[in-house]
């Protein structure tokens, strides 16, 4: 079988068993702080499991993009050493929302791995959870029994804690697994040694594929388990560890998975790719390599395409450091001197095209972003390895020391690994328990900066659903239903969660609703911040009420809410505008809107220009006189609402049934869960006022509407009316300015030519003062010339006219002193003088400092009265 053929087997079994298939969740998580990628094909179901959220439907399965580099699951070290270790991967799962759980779930997987793939029952192994005393848990005898019932004894393994009670995180829904491990080892192997004592043995031929998962419990901080409300099951099965075993392989990477992409790389790099390669191999380097860039542009990739762009901090930074890794397997093992790593993209977007069409229609764009990122790190590479001979060339005890190799990697973003290697070729070593010691340091800082410590939350009524009603009321009346206490920073804050709520939660680039509480006593408690957490609408306030169990009304800040409509509706107008201008591929790539402005990233490869960025204004501002009346359409089916032609963003996830924003059906039609203008007319004017770049194929448009606009017009006209008052009221604004511009040029000319001429002047005057001293010519003086360039001009000029030069030049400018060193090359050599060392201590007589190159060096201060002893010290250096 196919790997195509393969998935679709797996979706088709548990369609034949009652599930709807759903889609998977972006890679990238949004509105869970306790996750920054999908990691498990249950996060995007983690609001059902703890309650939050009602489920569409009983039974579901599907095929979820998963990445693990970060956190408790991270698997990034072992990618391309192993056989069986993915950045990213597909997990195949099948879930029950408080329907079936451990007979069914346990009767399908032994249905479909062994009746459906065929896969031989001698060689599978299955573990159930043997209880754990500390935490009060006893073994799972039921998973137990139901097994014997199609695996013999043997086959059965009782499991610990670590490997068979599954938890996400730290916190969160968990409970006993039950894995099923398949035995790939020749038979000879097999007769020698029971696959029962290589499970869960980090044998890379006994493996885990699937994993029951039943979801029982949710950890609380403070470790505590709490029992969750309904009983659910979890499964997830690698799908590229199966396909392996399905296909009779040794290797994930050996399949059809991963062959077209590492034959590709082979091809392009001039190597042949060996699976069989061993550690010590002449070849082992290559296909580690080749492991690594075949699995790296599969994490990237699809990163990017659900919207997270490489940064330089959180879930940016991580995808950033993956790509590093991949390039420099790339540069330094591969030899590729030149971007190649992005040449993967389109063969991986066609590979996937029909599974996840999302990286296939943005192909275009992610190899535009690789390639930028690509461009940068090898210019980076090349200039930490100059850093790197240049450090080396100065020290002579053959010891890399911890600090550098930190700067390398903190400032060049070097790997250490490279680091090492390019010490041991020259007999070198790395202080790697210096560069330990300075990471670590830097973690603490950064651990210390961002610490924040969640409380539990307390329930003071079972309410799973939250209802929203800020599309229609800004007050609502309303109780609390849980809260809990949270520190960051040393500042303590309160997260509150209603009943009913008009505050909108910071999501879709909108940002959270600040108001009141008001209590019946009169008491008033500030919301600060609404934010979204597992479907949760959570408000953020600095205290607790005296009274917290009274009703309360919810009143959310009117004129806050009705300048960030006027914003959020202006970006959709903004949208739709860009695609008429710029042309249909330009997509949303984030946004921010507040009550003070909207921020619009936006796939694009070149800078907006004036013309078109009046155009999009033009159109933007007539759609607002149109005075065009906001069509809201709530609950509309997904895949009727795509047929319709709206846009839809990549990177969102977006249930069965979502909500449509439609100003004029031909111009403007979204999908948003945002608060808007009920007629844009409201928005009253638009006004672009920035455009830039962000990163690799993404700009930048600033805007403001309403009244934060009339002030910026009535600034500028005001900036434009004081212009024609200074300049006396010309006809033509422009043209005047531009006179002046031309006119200071040329004087600028002329005073440069003025200030040549004196240097020249100055030049044959001070070579006429030269003193000898022994055989050195010394010139130490104070020159009147108004900057440092002409001074510097004046230094090389004398050094070429006298010889033996020994030249120190000090000068006042505007009170502010100048030191400059000029030693001739042989004085340097034959002497042991150094311009840059004897500038720093002649700076100490001006307070000040400063540095520069053997024959040449400069220095600043603070203290001009110093200069006259700045010269006198410098005799004492040829004395």
């Amino acid at each position: 079988m196919t790997a195509t053929e393969i998935r679709q087997a797996f979706l088709d079994f548990f369609v034949s068993k009652g599930h709807t298939i759903v889609p998977s969740a972006p890679i990238v998580i949004k509105n869970d702080p306790t996750l920054m990628f999908t990691n498990a094909g249950m996060n995007q179901f983690k609001d059902i499991f703890l309650g939050e959220a009602a489920p569409k439907a009983p039974r579901v399965a599907d095929t979820q993009r998963c990445l693990r580099v970060s956190g408790k699951h991270n698997d990034l070290e072992e990618v391309g050493i192993d056989t069986y270790h993915h950045t990213m991967f597909e997990m195949l799962g099948n879930w029950s929302f408080g329907d079936y759980f451990k007979k069914e779930a346990i009767a399908w997987s032994w249905e479909l791995l062994t009746e459906v793939y065929k896969l031989p029952k001698d060689r599978l192994y299955v573990t159930y959870f043997e209880g754990d005393e500390k935490e009060g848990l006893e073994a799972d005898t039921e998973t137990y029994q139901l097994w014997k019932q199609y695996v013999a004894e043997d086959h059965i393994l009782r499991g610990n804690k670590k490997d068979n009670f599954w938890e996400m995180g730290e916190t969160g829904p968990c409970g006993p697994c039950s894995e099923i491990h398949f035995d790939s080892r020749p038979d000879s192997e097999r007769a020698e040694e029971s696959g029962a004592t290589l499970v869960n043995a980090d044998h890379d031929q006994v493996i885990e594929i699937w994993n029951d998962v039943f979801m029982q419990f949710n950890r609380l901080k403070g470790g505590v388990l709490q029992s969750l409300p309904n009983k659910h099951v979890d499964t997830g099965m690698g799908f590229e560890r199966l396909v392996r075993v399905l296909q009779g392989k040794t290797s994930n990477y050996d399949t059809d998975v991963f062959q077209p992409m590492i034959q590709f790389i082979a091809e392009k790099s001039g190597k042949k790719y060996n699976s069989a390669a061993k550690p010590g191999d002449a070849d082992w380097n290559d296909a580690v390599a080749m492991r690594v860039l075949a699995d790296h542009i599969r994490a990237i990739s699809f990163a990017i395409a659900d919207g997270q762009l490489p940064a330089s901090n959180k879930a940016g930074y991580v995808i950033r450091r993956v790509l590093r890794r991949a390039v420099r397997y790339s540069y330094q093992t591969l030899g590729f001197k030149e971007p190649f790593f992005n040449q993967l993209v389109p063969l991986l977007a066609e590979q996937f095209k029909g599974v996840f069409n999302n990286l296939f229609e943005q192909k275009d764009f992610v190899q535009k972003v690789i390639l930028e990122e690509e461009v940068s790190f090898l210019r980076t590479l090349q200039q930490g390895i100059s850093y790197f001979n240049k450090s080396v060339s100065s020290n002579t005890d053959k010891v890399l020391s911890g600090a550098l190799a930190f700067e390398l990697s903190d400032t060049y973003g070097f790997p250490i690994d490279l680091t090492e290697l390019m010490a041991r070729e020259i007999g070198w070593t790395v202080d790697m328990k210096g560069f330990d010691a300075a990471l670590q340091e830097q973690k603490t800082r950064s651990r210390a900066a961002t610490a924040i410590d969640t409380g539990d939350w307390i329930v003071l009524k079972d309410d799973e659903s939250v209802e929203f009603t800020g599309y229609d009321e800004t007050e609502t009346v309303a109780h609390i239903v849980k809260y809990r206490k949270v520190t960051a920073k040393g500042k303590e804050q309160y997260q509150l969660v209603l009943d009913k709520t008009p505050f909108y939660a910071e999501s879709g680039g909108q940002v959270g609703d600040k108001g009141e509480l008001v209590f019946p006593d009169g008491e008033i408690i500030l919301v600060t911040d609404t934010k979204k957490e597992n479907g949760l609408i959570v408000h953020f306030t600095d205290k607790l009420p005296q009274d917290i169990d009274d009703a309360l009304t919810a009143i959310v800040d009117p004129a806050l809410r009705s300048q960030t409509n006027s914003n959020h509706s202006a970006t959709h107008l903004l949208h739709a505008a860009m695609k008429q201008v710029l042309g249909a591929h330009v997509n949303q790539k984030g946004s921010l809107v507040n009550a003070d402005y909207l921020r619009f990233d936006f796939s694009h490869f070149a800078k907006v220009t004036d013309e078109e960025l009046a155009q999009i204004e033009a159109i933007v501002n007539q759609k607002v006189r149109e005075n065009i009346p906001l069509k809201e359409e709530r609950s509309v089916l997904y895949a009727e609402a795509i047929s319709s032609g709206v846009t839809a963003l990549f990177g969102e996830k977006y249930g069965e049934y979502v909500r449509v924003i439609t100003f004029d059906d031909n111009f403007s039609k979204e999908l948003c869960g945002g608060t808007h203008v009920k007629a844009t007319g409201q928005i009253g004017f638009f006004k672009i006022i920035a455009e830039s770049a962000v990163a690799a194929g993404v700009r930048r448009i600033e805007a403001i509407t309403g009244v934060a606009a009339e002030k910026y017009i009535v600034t500028q006209n005001a900036l434009v009316n004081q212009l024609k008052e200074l300049l006396k009221n010309p006809k033509d604004l422009s043209k005047s300015i531009e006179g002046l511009l031309d006119e200071n040029a040329k004087l600028k000319k002329e005073i440069e030519k003025s200030i040549l001429e004196k240097s020249s002047g100055l030049k044959t005057e001070l070579a006429q003062k030269a003193e000898a001293i022994g055989d050195i010519n010394f010139i130490a003086q104070k020159v009147a010339l108004p900057n440092a360039d002409a001074v510097k001009n004046l230094a090389y000029q004398l050094k070429d006219i006298v010889s033996n030069l020994f030249l120190v030049l000090v000068a006042d400018f505007d009170g502010k002193p100048s030191i400059t060193v000029m030693i001739a090359e042989n004085l340097v050599k034959e002497k042991g003088l150094h311009a840059g060392n004897i500038v720093k201590e002649l700076a100490k007589e001006v307070k000040g400092g400063g540095g520069g190159q053997p024959f040449f060096a400069t220095a600043g201060g603070s203290d001009v009265s110093g200069l006259d002893n700045a010269l006198a010290k410098a005799r004492s250096f040829v004395a």
